[in-house]
């Protein structure tokens, strides 16, 4: 249910990209991708592997610091001294189980409830924690997050970035209210899928930097504009700046003060996806998607959890001409594991695909009709990307 003809969105990551589609040389990423560079035309992310593969990028050198940062931060009672953002899948799986094992951390795991669980998703939680972890689970009001993830859809074309939140957030309260000093993420995004290549140094996301990369639009806006449309009421939600504070980050002067830090694991080691899986698998009991692949993709073993995921993808698809099979392939060309005349033709099979089995799943849980979900979905279409014919839309440039 739309209460409100669509008018406009508020999606500001399209501001500043280039008209002109570019496709990278080395693998199949596109500068359509916000923040993402080219140099000569290969994209930021294949530069950056570039750079671990000439070992300009010092592991054997990180992974001291990471030790000293570990010596420092290590409890001598045996209390929490590191937080895991943990969804239950490969990667958090196996960054929580070599801190324990490896470095003798006692990290607690922290998850923030996906919109819709599946049942691979509670599974592979529930076998990392019995593998000996601490563990929280945080559930946000589901009718407001409902709601919210529907107004993140309407007005910025993605209703997880509700969840998105939800996720980066909610650890970093658990670690200001627990007095927990560090926090061990997964990857730099930035870097490893495309994004602000400046942030190659970083050893995590600084307080300063936090809100511009990761989120498009302060969600105080969305909210305001939504109370105008109507749609608190609609919905019969009360509605208090208070209701957002479990997707607010604390008072960055309050983290520095408490010397809180944030860091990835991606920093300190080389980040492959493939041998995450094959690591939880044999130490957490990670299973892959018994149904097979994603819809959108070809793999089998990523972002299991949550039942809506797919639409995040296809509407990347919609808004930038990319989906997850550019994503996955482009990570893979890049750690060897396949050509990029593979890529091509797995991004051509696969990239944009419409997530039929889980759409009613999607249109009930946002309360909508599905000539309501097309109303949304053509209104982040671009000229420069897609072109129409009849009743079909495809893409203006692919990539070969």
């Amino acid at each position: 249910m739309i209460i409100k003809p669509l008018k406009k969105h508020l999606e500001t990551q399209f501001i500043g990209q280039p008209k002109k589609i570019e496709f990278c040389k080395k693998c199949v990423m596109s500068n359509q991708r916000p923040r993402i560079s080219f140099k000569d035309g290969i994209c930021s992310p294949c530069q950056y592997t570039e750079m671990k593969k000439k070992n300009i990028i010092n592991y054997k050198e990180r992974k001291i610091e990471l030790e000293k940062l570990l010596d420092k931060h290590r409890s001598k009672n045996g209390e929490h001294d590191v937080i895991v953002p943990c969804s239950g899948g490969k990667d958090s799986g196996m960054i929580a189980h070599r801190l324990k094992v490896d470095y003798g951390m006692t990290p607690l795991c922290v998850t923030f409830s996906p919109p819709l669980y599946t049942e691979i998703g509670r599974k592979n939680l529930k076998s990392m924690i019995d593998a000996g972890f601490d563990h929280k689970l945080i559930t946000p009001n589901p009718k407001l997050h409902k709601l919210l993830s529907k107004l993140c859809f309407i007005y910025l074309g993605d209703h997880e970035e509700i969840f998105d939140r939800g996720q980066l957030q909610t650890p970093i309260q658990e670690a200001y209210n627990n007095d927990i000093k560090l926090i061990m993420y997964g990857e730099n995004g930035e870097l490893e899928y495309g994004g602000d290549i400046s942030t190659i140094n970083f050893k995590g996301m600084p307080w300063d930097w936090y809100e511009k990369i990761y989120f498009s639009t302060p969600i105080d806006n969305i909210v305001k504009i939504a109370k105008d449309d109507g749609y608190f009421k609609y919905y019969d939600i009360p509605f208090s700046k208070g209701n957002l504070n479990i997707y607010d980050l604390p008072n960055k002067k309050d983290l520095i003060k408490k010397g809180i830090e944030f860091h990835w694991w991606g920093y300190y080691n080389k980040w492959i996806p493939q041998d995450n899986y094959y690591y939880s698998a044999k130490h957490l009991g990670f299973e892959a998607n018994p149904e097979g692949r994603m819809e959108g993709t070809y793999s089998k073993y990523a972002q299991l959890d949550d039942a809506t995921d797919s639409f995040l993808y296809y509407m990347m698809f919609i808004k930038y001409g990319i989906g997850r099979a550019t994503s996955d392939a482009s990570h893979e060309v890049r750690d060897g594991h396949i050509t990029r005349e593979e890529a091509v033709r797995l991004v051509r099979r696969f990239d944009g695909e419409l997530p039929r089995k889980s759409m009613r799943i999607f249109l009930e849980y946002l309360d909508l009709e599905e000539n309501e979900f097309w109303e949304v979905v053509d209104r982040f279409r671009r000229d420069h990307i897609w072109k129409r014919d009849g009743n079909s839309w495809s893409l203006k440039n692919q990539v070969s």
